[in-house]
């Protein structure tokens, strides 16, 4: 029996304030297991630094990506862009022995009985509006007038894909398949960078942002697919809520700006045993 399930996200390891928050982890025991849901650091190999290094200390590592992960930054020496970055990032974590969404699911062994991790890379197709807007097209050319854009418009490619659209649609099919193949006995941890439900971007300051954080395709899943767990970042809003009964753990680290509001610096969350 492992110890502790523990997870975290959005570590931006970039920001000398948040790469001593990932130097002081540490888990409680030899047999705790850690789940990294995304955006690690915006290079090539500070990203394989640090999962390397959580690794190193954890008994088993599982990442899923975050864009950041997935951006192309002009001073990276790495200049894979879209699917050739995202396959390469799948070859460093099975060479430093971290489980990626491409591998078989990893089994926690819950005294309640065995629940099944399942980290997913499914991006965001637009579909989450910004308010007022009937269209996509409304509703991205309200966030330009506005000034609230993603990043991810210049920095993550969707190649070989036309458009990130394209893309999330394609990783959404191969997702639930594997997860249809699962059967319908089988509890799951659903893990992910971008939240499955719009609920949680109700928090947002800027609500038109919710476009570049999920997909109307996802919104029963946790239901579907026998949720214990679902846990995401990329909101930088940590939080445990429940929607229809499931367990909904946001568990970002977020920009120092951020957390140094708090009382205290962020750590990995305890997510098993509850």
């Amino acid at each position: 029996m492992p110890g502790s399930l523990f997870a975290t996200s959005d570590l931006h390891g970039s920001f000398s304030e948040n790469k001593r928050i990932i130097d002081e982890m540490r888990p409680e025991s030899p047999d705790d297991w850690l789940v990294v849901a995304g955006d690690v650091d915006d290079t090539f190999s500070k990203i394989e630094t640090t999962l390397s290094l959580l690794r190193s200390r954890y008994a088993k590592v599982i990442w899923t990506p975050g864009n950041h992960d997935l951006w192309t930054l002009r001073d990276d020496p790495v200049q894979l862009r879209g699917v050739a970055r995202y396959d390469a990032l799948v070859q460093m974590c099975r060479y430093n022995d971290i489980l990626t969404p491409e591998d078989e699911y990893a089994v926690w062994p819950d005294p309640s009985g065995p629940v099944t991790i399942v980290p997913m890379f499914l991006l965001y197709d637009h579909s989450w509006l910004a308010p007022g807007t009937t269209t996509k097209k409304e509703s991205l050319d309200y966030a330009h007038e506005t000034g609230v854009v993603c990043a991810d418009e210049v920095l993550l490619h969707p190649s070989p894909y036309p458009d990130r659209e394209s893309w999330c649609s394609a990783r959404l099919e191969d997702t639930e398949r594997r997860l249809l193949a699962l059967g319908p006995d089988v509890k799951t941890i659903l893990v992910g960078h971008w939240p499955l439900i719009r609920q949680p971007t109700q928090a947002l300051r800027f609500p038109e942002f919710a476009q570049w954080c999920g997909t109307t395709r996802t919104a029963d899943w946790h239901l579907r697919f026998r949720a214990s767990v679902v846990v995401y970042g990329h909101l930088h809003i940590p939080r445990t809520a429940y929607y229809d009964g499931v367990r909904f753990e946001e568990v970002s680290i977020g920009y120092p700006r951020e957390w140094s509001r708090r009382s205290k610096p962020p750590t990995p969350r305890k997510v098993l045993p509850a």
